[in-house]
């Protein structure tokens, strides 16, 4: 899976917070690609109780330049989490250049939308700036989460969602 976004909206904070159980405020711009891996437990799946999965994701640089080479990491990949930050409003109008370029590339993968960082601002402009992307038409978007990897809300939730619907058959 590709974690896909402008720069500074959190990609890489909510790998780390899923990988590695940690965070850090600490800003590192990521160059090119960063490859995690995390084994995780997906329970009862394919008439089986438990299915071990090795999840691989893809950390992609957010800034414009790396747009030209972005479809040649984005190839192949079976789900894509599109991250914006809720406290800086294009990033979230971006969100459906993020959708259209990954759904050019992989029209049969699925995408969660995390609004990163919604710890820092109140519940009614979360609520507005939810409202906003729920009418994106596009029927490859699986959920749409606010998430934080400060707090750790709904980290866990956007990548088991994701790796659940990647081994559905079909």
């Amino acid at each position: 899976m590709c974690l896909i976004g402008d720069f500074g909206v959190g990609k890489t904070s909510l790998i780390r917070r899923f990988v590695d159980r940690q965070f850090s405020d600490q800003y590192l711009s990521t160059v090119g690609v960063k490859i995690s891996r995390k084994n995780i437990e997906l329970v009862e799946v394919k008439q089986q109780e438990k299915l071990d999965l090795q999840l691989l994701i893809w950390d992609l640089e957010g800034h414009t330049k790396f747009k030209a080479i972005a479809p040649s990491y984005l190839q192949g990949a079976s789900g894509a989490v599109i991250v914006a930050d809720v406290s800086r409003q294009e990033t979230i109008e971006r969100i459906p250049d993020h959708l259209q370029l990954f759904a050019s590339i992989n029209p049969k993968s699925s995408v969660i939308l995390a609004l990163n960082k919604s710890d820092l601002i109140d519940e009614d402009k979360l609520a507005k700036l939810f409202e906003l992307v729920q009418d994106l038409p596009h029927e490859q978007i699986l959920g749409i989460y606010t998430t934080s990897a400060k707090t750790g809300k709904d980290v866990d939730a956007i990548f088991q969602k994701l790796a659940y619907k990647m081994i559905e058959p079909g």
